[in-house]
């Protein structure tokens, strides 16, 4: 049912009057008018620039909608500019599907997210209603600014009240930049490979490193699986109870609650892997990150994982590899792109070659922490590739 929804629009002069943000990004917020939902489209396509906006759609997951002062068009715009980094990177490194590499000059950092009541979220009574609610506004939106949305999986979405539609399959068929790629796995193996590398950058085998990672979802449990494979001690935080005893009774990991993420941080650790909701590289992680004598290498693909920008020189001045969460994260980006180019140019999609193409990240990696450990003061490892790989 088609309804009257109410829009706002916060031009790049009005966001950074809200939020100090670098860039000229745009906010389209959009209400029903009777329910408290609220979807903010977060972007930094200008206006009838045919962009390729690109960035998942989200359903704000409680975990972050009930932390104090949870603002939806503040969570847009930083996912957004996550969003951004992640383009940022491919281009640099010239990573990407076949057909990504030949369009990255329209590609721009955005991001959709959907705020719900308890009652719509996906699984429940309304998630339909909430939905078309979506839809409506996502076509409004390309209607009126000449954007063209790619979004894709992210968090929130699942099997849907009628017990057998994928809420994924059911934006798909209302909008056609809604698209259904699994992108975990493509994730997944740039994370693996990215780790892999750093770690033969630094001398460390794989197969003698001890790994801790946080969130064992679809992207970290996949990261997980990769490094128990090829020989590697993993142990792992995993807010998702069933969770923890699967992985702990099919591998023989040892898996820890949220609540005891200090004293797991506290273990001795080559590397830790953030895959969470938000907010796991906090400071007060950072604070213990710093004392652990062993850890060399923070990474992972982690949305909104660091709340204080300046943690990050931190982690570098004490000697410890940061590898940015958006290099970590941009194959999911990249593989929704290629599914909705692929559909534009009538061409059957495959992610297998994404996945292949993740190998890259294994060579990048070992390059960058290699050229770190070669300087003679402390460096970042966000600055030793942009040294070897251009400005």
């Amino acid at each position: 049912m088609t309804v009257t929804m109410l829009k706002e629009v916060f031009d790049p002069q009005t966001c950074k009057q809200r939020f100090p943000i670098e860039g000229n990004p745009w906010i389209y917020r959009y209400r029903h008018p009777s329910e408290p939902w609220i979807l903010s489209i977060a972007t930094y396509g200008q206006p009838q620039s045919n962009s390729l906006s690109l960035g998942g759609f989200r359903i704000a997951p409680a975990t972050r909608t009930d932390r104090p002062h949870y603002d939806n068009d503040k969570e847009a715009l930083d996912l957004a500019r996550g969003m951004e980094g992640k383009v940022y990177w491919s281009r640099l490194l010239g990573v990407g599907g076949p057909l990504g590499l030949k369009q990255v000059h329209r590609i721009v950092g955005g991001k959709c997210v959907l705020l719900p009541t308890p009652e719509a979220r996906i699984g429940q009574p309304r998630d339909f209603e909430l939905l078309d609610f979506a839809t409506q506004c996502l076509a409004d939106f390309e209607n009126a600014t000449g954007v063209h949305l790619t979004t894709g999986q992210d968090l929130g979405h699942g099997l849907m009240s009628d017990g057998k539609t994928q809420s994924l399959d059911y934006l798909h068929s209302k909008f056609e930049g809604s698209v259904r790629a699994n992108t975990a796995g493509p994730t997944g193996e740039g994370n693996f490979q990215l780790l892999k590398g750093m770690l033969a950058g630094l001398g460390i085998p794989l197969s003698q490193a001890r790994i801790g990672l946080i969130g064992c979802g679809n992207v970290g449990g996949h990261v997980l699986r990769r490094l128990h494979g090829e020989g590697a001690e993993v142990f792992a935080i995993e807010a998702y109870e069933p969770k923890r005893q699967e992985l702990s009774q099919q591998l023989n990991i040892e898996m820890w609650a949220p609540e005891a993420k200090a004293k797991f941080l506290e273990l001795p650790m080559d590397a830790l892997v953030v895959n969470a909701s938000g907010g796991s590289l906090d400071t007060p992680t950072i604070d213990i990150l710093l004392n652990q004598d062993r850890l060399a290498i923070v990474c992972g693909c982690e949305n909104l994982s660091m709340p204080d920008p300046n943690d990050a020189d931190r982690l570098s001045a004490a000697g410890k590899l940061f590898a940015p969460t958006q290099l970590g994260g941009m194959f999911g980006y990249l593989t929704a792109v290629e599914e909705y180019l692929c559909t534009k140019e009538g061409q059957a999609f495959d992610d297998a070659p994404l996945i292949r193409s993740a190998s890259v990240m294994a060579d990048i990696g070992s390059r960058a922490a290699a050229y770190v450990r070669s300087q003679p003061a402390p460096a970042s490892f966000r600055q030793a590739l942009v040294d070897l790989y251009g400005s």
